[in-house]
């Protein structure tokens, strides 16, 4: 049986939740039915650069967008033709990604799929105007989310997939537990952790003015950030103005999320807006009581996050994160057994099966 072979479309392939889900999706779909490449922009992980060689999977890699929009759309053209796909899936966060359909659609692709990661974007007009094309040019609708589904698509159908991983992975690990805090320098002190992106979306100078204030109350207490991106420094400088800089540890972008989560006691999510955080999903099968900006969605919501709006002065969320209640490791780890249900929603099993069934039906319409 031939098999049907799948390219997936996003602009950056740096360590970022678009391109996590992306690689989720193509390192788990069936092998032995599709063949699965990725055309990806600037900047490049590594880490996601060698998945691709361990799975198989062929990465084109594009020129950079904002730098010359032409070579990046003009090398996705070319690609395409070479590849000779059955199905193009592209990822992304508006309507701009009609652009990269409709040279799917040009290129003959039968196939054409959109996904919607977000509920908003840095070109809302632009967004506004690509909308009635992408719904010419794309033959399914996807979105991580209700809000992001209304965000790209309107009043048109869509189908929700939500943001999937390998729940089994984020489970408590007592002994990493250990050993992170050790390397830390942790006996019984908060620790309140956060993993993200370094930018405005992520929102990381809030957390630091919110844990300064922490600090006047828990002199022990220490905050936990992971992650890289374009403000690291920036938040690294705020950080040392800080009465309580020693205690700002700034880990850098991690492989092993769990290790991190299994280390912490309270999770922080203080973002200016959200598709479908996986952080946040990763956070809760581990256990942690989390503290969240009301800005995101409450699709994610296990049922005892604590929200809070970030037009709040921080000492309110100072004031918030002292007063929860830590959890035991033996807690943690019943609360992730009571939620088996809503996890199982969320593990990338069953995601990709309904990425299949979308393939298989839509590639059936195209031989009637």
């Amino acid at each position: 049986m031939r098999k049907f072979k799948v390219v997936m479309i996003t602009s950056y392939f740096d360590r970022n939740g678009v391109t996590s889900q992306v690689m989720n999706y193509a390192t788990n779909l069936d092998k032995d039915r599709f063949q699965v490449f990725i055309a990806a922009g600037e900047p490049y992980d590594i880490g996601y650069e060698k998945m691709c060689q361990e799975n198989n999977i062929e990465l084109c890699k594009l020129p950079q967008k904002q730098k010359n929009a032409y070579a990046y759309y003009r090398t996705i053209y070319s690609y395409l033709k070479k590849v000779k796909a059955d199905i193009v899936h592209v990822h992304g966060s508006s309507a701009l990604i009609a652009v990269e359909l409709l040279i799917a659609m040009l290129a003959g692709v039968p196939v054409r799929v959109s996904h919607s990661h977000n509920t908003i974007c840095s070109h809302p007009l632009l967004h506004q105007v690509l909308k009635p094309i992408l719904k010419v040019v794309s033959n399914y609708h996807l979105a991580c989310g209700e809000l992001a589904g209304k965000w790209m698509y309107g009043d048109r159908a869509f189908q929700v997939i939500p943001n999937a991983f390998d729940t089994k992975t984020f489970v408590l690990n007592s002994d990493k537990r250990f050993s992170i805090r050790k390397k830390l320098g942790v006996d019984d002190n908060l620790v309140i952790g956060h993993i993200g992106k370094f930018n405005s979306q992520k929102n990381q100078e809030y957390l630091i003015r919110a844990f300064e204030k922490l600090s006047y109350i828990d002199d022990k207490a220490m905050l936990l950030l992971a992650g890289n991106g374009p403000d690291l420094e920036n938040i690294r400088g705020q950080a040392q103005r800080t009465v309580c800089a020693d205690r700002i540890i700034f880990w850098g972008e991690t492989t092993n999320p769990e290790s991190l989560y299994s280390a912490m006691d309270i999770f922080a999510l203080p973002s200016r807006f959200e598709g479908l955080p996986v952080v946040l999903l990763e956070a809760q099968i581990s256990g942690l009581p989390c503290i969240v900006s009301d800005k995101v969605t409450r699709e994610v919501d296990f049922g005892d996050i604590v929200w809070k709006s970030i037009e709040d002065d921080p000492q309110a969320w100072a004031d918030t994160m002292i007063s929860m209640q830590r959890r035991t490791e033996e807690q943690r780890k019943q609360y992730r057994l009571q939620h088996e249900k809503q996890i199982a929603h969320f593990d990338i099993r069953e995601s990709v099966k309904l990425v299949e069934n979308i393939y298989d039906r839509e590639l059936l319409k195209k031989k009637k």
